[in-house]
């Protein structure tokens, strides 16, 4: 399928220089982010101010999803030492809210969940004042790795449901009812965990769909949303079928909040980690 021109809301420009620091304090300390491995066109402003979101458990995923552009090969097992290693990092930085996600690991007995729950106590350990937030795969479904990550009280779990049900094909190897129900577990196992998710739009949805899954996120406790415009990484990727609107984004805010979301992000840019200490800061103020 021929590749759209981007429109003049879309023309945020990556300046590899801007961030120099922060990338030789990643590599130092042999951590990966999913700003990087995403190709995310937040990068330069994001780590510019010293944030970034940190990938752990390699940069390998076990799915084959359309759009991403996270590698796809056999994955390596999980490095002990990396969650010491994000710690450093959190303190080094000063980070006064951070967000920890890694791809799918279904080769994993437990989905990575152990190594999630490691990672969060070092961060505890070594910065007991940052506001921790996790971005975590589906694992399978599984409620005792679930109930894992939950048991060390992340300030707030994320689970993206990427899209409308009707376009699942592009995320081979999830399910929808599946990511709902991980967010439903969640609020299950701990009533007062703020909960997150997010979409993606500019794939061929119809409104009233991605109504539709704003509602079912708020059926399973959902208090935060991002919706934001899908990218293409590549012509190899996922196409956009359409660039939406400021303006529509700003429509689709107004009724996602309409439906009781705590806070929601809905922009071109936004991205479930972009601006993500702004969450917890907006509940504070209500």
């Amino acid at each position: 399928m021929k590749m759209i021109r981007r429109p003049a809301w879309l023309q945020k420009k990556i300046r590899p220089g801007a961030h120099a620091e922060m990338e030789r304090l990643v590599g130092d300390l042999k951590l990966n982010t999913v700003c990087r491995e995403a190709c995310c066109p937040n990068i330069t402003e994001c780590f510019s101010r010293k944030q970034a979101t940190f990938l752990i458990l390699g940069t390998a995923c076990t799915r084959l999803c359309s759009f991403c552009s996270v590698t796809k090969v056999a994955p390596l097992p999980p490095d002990p030492d990396e969650p010491a290693r994000v710690a450093e990092a959190v303190s080094r930085l000063g980070l006064r809210h951070l967000v920890v996600t890694s791809p799918t690991r279904d080769d994993l007995p437990d989905g990575g969940a152990a190594h999630y729950v490691a990672t969060v106590t070092a961060i505890r350990a070594a910065s007991p004042a940052t506001t921790v937030e996790l971005l975590i795969p589906d694992l399978g479904g599984s409620r005792e790795p679930l109930a894992m990550i939950v048991g060390v009280h992340p300030d707030i779990l994320g689970h993206n449901v990427e899209t409308v049900p009707r376009l699942y094909a592009i995320r081979q190897g999830a399910e929808y009812r599946r990511s709902m129900g991980v967010l439903a577990l969640a609020h299950e196992l701990a009533p007062e965990l703020k909960t997150k998710s997010g979409i993606m739009v500019g794939l061929g949805e119809m409104e009233e769909e991605l109504l539709a899954v704003c509602g079912d996120l708020r059926c399973a406790g959902c208090s935060y949303l991002s919706i934001g415009q899908y990218l293409a990484p590549s012509r190899n990727h996922e196409p956009v079928r359409e660039f939406i609107t400021p303006e529509q984004f700003d429509l689709y805010r107004e009724k996602a909040l309409a439906l009781g979301f705590a806070h929601v992000e809905s922009g071109p840019y936004v991205r479930s980690s972009y601006l993500a200490e702004q969450y917890l800061e907006e509940s504070v103020r209500h």
